[in-house]
C-alpha cells in the first residue's frame, strides 16, 4: 500500500507518493508565483496554488506508477484564504504568513495580548490569522460582506485544499493549523468564543476541526485527477514535519528550514507554557486521542534570504549555488546579515525589524554575501535553540533537521558549529511530506501505530561541532539590536 502526501508550502507545492516501507516512489514539485505589492506585502493566488496542487500530484503518481490507498495535507499555516461557497473561487487573494500589513491591527488590540496569549500560547503579531482578517475586515469591506453573509469561507490553506479536493462537501481543519489562528483555545482544542468576538470573525465561517490523523472524506473524482480517495491526514507543515521525524517522545525535537525555519519541541500531552519568545502550539492528535502539544520558535526568512541572493540580488543563478559560493571562502570575512526582511520571530517578535547588512568593506565579495547569509540562517536558529535550552530549560541534545535548506551540506556544519551539537539529517528530508503520508496512512490502515513508522523512518547524516570563537555570535546579537532601531 502508498499514500499521496501533498505538501502545499509557501513557495511551491510538492506531492510524494511513500511505500509501506518509507520509501519516496514518486514526487512532483511544482512552484507558484509570489505577489509583493507593496513593501511588507506578501500575496498568494489560490487559484495558483491549486493548478500547482494538480500538476504536482499528476506527476508524482507517474513516476510512482502504483495505486495509492489514501491521502495526506500538509501546508503553509497562518496564511489566510477566502473562498467562495458555491463555486470554490476565492474572493480575494490569500494574505501570506509573511505578510506583515497587519501590525496596526495588532497595536489597536495591543491590551487584549496578555489574555490572547493566555489562551492560544501566541503572541500578538501580524505573522497569525486573525490578526490578517482583521485586516480584510477593515480595509475589503465588500469581500467581508460575503464572510458576514455565509456566501465565504474562511480558512488556511489547509481548508481552501480540502475544499477543492472534495468539491466543496468539506470545510475542516485539524487542531494544529487551528492553533496557529490566534482564534483557538489551546486548554478547550476548540473555536474560542471570547477570540472570535474580539476579532469579529463570525464562527460559522470557520471550518470544522477535526483529528489530524482520521478518516474525515473522500476526494472528488470530478474535481481530483479522476481519483475518489480516502482523506486521512491534515497538518500544519511543522507540526507534520515533526511527525514525520518520528519524534512522537516528550523532549523530541526537530527544525525544518524551508521559507522560513521553525524548531519544534514536542511536550505530550502537556501544555507547556511560552517563555523567552516561544509558542506553545498544538503539535497533532491522532483519532480518539488526547491533543498532544509542542513548543515553537519561529524565523520567518531561511530559504527566503537565499532566494532573495538569487532573485532580488542575481548574486546567484539558482538556490544550490549558495553552498558553492559561500564555500568558496573560510568565513564571511567579518560581514554580518541579520535576514529580518519580514520582521523577526522568536525570540524577539518585532515586526518592524528591517534586514540588515553590516561590515561590509572594499574587499567584500558576492562569496562573503552567501556565506554571510548561510551564517545569518544558523544564528537565528541558535537564538531559538537558546530560548529552548535556557528560558524553557528543555535539554537539547541534538537538533534533527529537514527542508530544501537541509541539503546543504555546509549549512549543516555551520549550525552543529554554532550550536556546540551535533545535527542529524536524515536520508530522507522531506520530513513534512513524510509526516503527512505518516498521518493519512495511520487512519487508512497503512500503518498500524506510531511504533511501526518509527521502524521504517531510516537513518542519516551527523555533522559534528568544531569548536569556533565566541566573538562571531556577540557580532550576530548587536547586528540583531542594529536592524530592530532601523525599523522602529
Amino acid at each position: 500500500m502508498s499514500v499521496l502526501a501533498i505538501d502545499a508550502g509557501t513557495t511551491g507545492v510538492t506531492s510524494l507518493v511513500v511505500a509501506q516501507d518509507g520509501r519516496v516512489l514518486g514526487r512532483g514539485h511544482q512552484e507558484f508565483p509570489q505577489h509583493f505589492p507593496a513593501p511588507g506585502l506578501v500575496e498568494h493566488d489560490p487559484d495558483e496554488i491549486w493548478a500547482a496542487t494538480l500538476r504536482a500530484c499528476s506527476d508524482a503518481l507517474a513516476a510512482a506508477a502504483v495505486p495509492v490507498s489514501c491521502v495526506g495535507l500538509t501546508n503553509q499555516r497562518e496564511t489566510v484564504v477566502l473562498w467562495d461557497r458555491a463555486t470554490l473561487r476565492p474572493t480575494t487573494r490569500a494574505i501570506v504568513w509573511q505578510d506583515r500589513r497587519s501590525a496596526g491591527e495588532c497595536d489597536r488590540l495591543r491590551e487584549h495580548e496578555p489574555r490572547i496569549r493566555d489562551l492560544t500560547g501566541l503572541p500578538l503579531d501580524p505573522y497569525f490569522s486573525a490578526t490578517k482578517l482583521a485586516w480584510l475586515r477593515g480595509n475589503l469591506p465588500e469581500v467581508w460582506a460575503g464572510v458576514r453573509e455565509g456566501r465565504t469561507a474562511v480558512g488556511t490553506v489547509d481548508s481552501y485544499l480540502l475544499a477543492r479536493l472534495t468539491g466543496g462537501r468539506l470545510h475542516a481543519t485539524d487542531p494544529s493549523n487551528a492553533s496557529r489562528t490566534l482564534l483557538f483555545d489551546l486548554a478547550t482544542a476548540g473555536w474560542s468564543a471570547e477570540l472570535t468576538e474580539l476579532f469579529e470573525v463570525p464562527p460559522a465561517a470557520l471550518p470544522e476541526i477535526v483529528p489530524s490523523s482520521a478518516l474525515i472524506g473522500r476526494t472528488a473524482p470530478d474535481h481530483f485527477l479522476g481519483l475518489d480517495l480516502p482523506i486521512g491526514g491534515v497538518a500544519g507543515d511543522q507540526q507534520a514535519a515533526l511527525f514525520g521525524h518520528a519524534a512522537f517522545t516528550p523532549g523530541a525535537m526537530k527544525c525544518t528550514y524551508g521559507t522560513g525555519s521553525f524548531l519544534l519541541v514536542n511536550t505530550g500531552d502537556r501544555l507547556a507554557p511560552a517563555d523567552a519568545g516561544l509558542l506553545s502550539t498544538v503539535a497533532w492528535q491522532l483519532a480518539g486521542e488526547p491533543v498532544q502539544y509542542a513548543v515553537e520558535g519561529s524565523v520567518f526568512v531561511t530559504g527566503a534570504a537565499v532566494q532573495w541572493l538569487r532573485d532580488g540580488l542575481g548574486v546567484i543563478s539558482d538556490s544550490a549555488e549558495s553552498e558553492r559560493l559561500a564555500a568558496s571562502v573560510p568565513d564571511s570575512d567579518g560581514l554580518i546579515f541579520v535576514p529580518a526582511l519580514t520582521g523577526i520571530g522568536t525570540p524577539h517578535w518585532d515586526p518592524r525589524a528591517r534586514g540588515a547588512l553590516l561590515g561590509i568593506t572594499r574587499g567584500t565579495t558576492g562569496a562573503h554575501l552567501a556565506r554571510a547569509v548561510l551564517d545569518g540562517i544558523a544564528y537565528q536558529i541558535r537564538d531559538v535553540v537558546e530560548a529552548v535550552s535556557g528560558a524553557a530549560g528543555i535539554p537539547v541534545s541534538h537538533l534533527a533537521v529537514d527542508g530544501g535548506a537541509a541539503s546543504n551540506d555546509l549549512l549543516c556544519q555551520i549550525q552543529a558549529d554554532l550550536l556546540g551539537r551535533p545535527v542529524v539529517r536524515p536520508d530522507t528530508t522531506e520530513a513534512t511530506g513524510l509526516g503527512a503520508a505518516f498521518l493519512a496512512g495511520l487512519a487508512g490502515g497503512v500503518w498500524r501505530d506510531p511504533a511501526e513508522i518509527s521502524e521504517v523512518r531510516g537513518g542519516g547524516r551527523v555533522f559534528e561541532p568544531r569548536e569556533i570563537s565566541p566573538e562571531g555570535y556577540r557580532r550576530w546579537l548587536d547586528a540583531v539590536d542594529a536592524a530592530r532601531r532601523f525599523g522602529s
